[in-house]
């Protein structure tokens, strides 16, 4: 299993980014994806997570209305749409999947800073 996330960077506040995590060695379509973030200091927490077919998602409330996850299980890849940045979303934002065995990927840092 591989789970390769990319799209982070330094943002305005007020501002979007898009995360992607790319998926491999496991059957992706069949398996509910869930994004975590880890601020400096903090323990790492569920922002979102999508079922297998992308017909639920469920959000923190500190990311609702301001984050989108989808996935396109054509190419085993899911997003997270990142719109009104707030200093408070800094943190590593990481992909997670659980096929029995729980797996991140490597992380991908998002500052939000003027």
């Amino acid at each position: 299993v591989q789970l390769v996330e990319s799209g982070g960077g330094l943002v305005q506040p007020g501002g979007s980014l898009r995360l992607s995590c790319a998926a491999s060695g496991f059957t992706f379509s069949i398996y509910v994806m869930s994004w975590y973030r880890q601020a400096p200091g903090k323990e790492r927490e569920l922002v979102a997570a999508i079922t297998s077919a992308g017909g639920s998602t469920n959000y923190a409330d500190s990311v609702k209305g301001r984050f989108t996850m989808s996935r396109d299980n054509g190419k085993n890849t899911v997003y997270l749409q990142m719109n009104s940045l707030k200093p408070e979303d800094t943190a590593v934002y990481y992909c997670r999947v659980n096929v029995g065995v729980i797996y991140w990927g490597q992380g991908t840092q998002v500052t939000v800073s003027s």
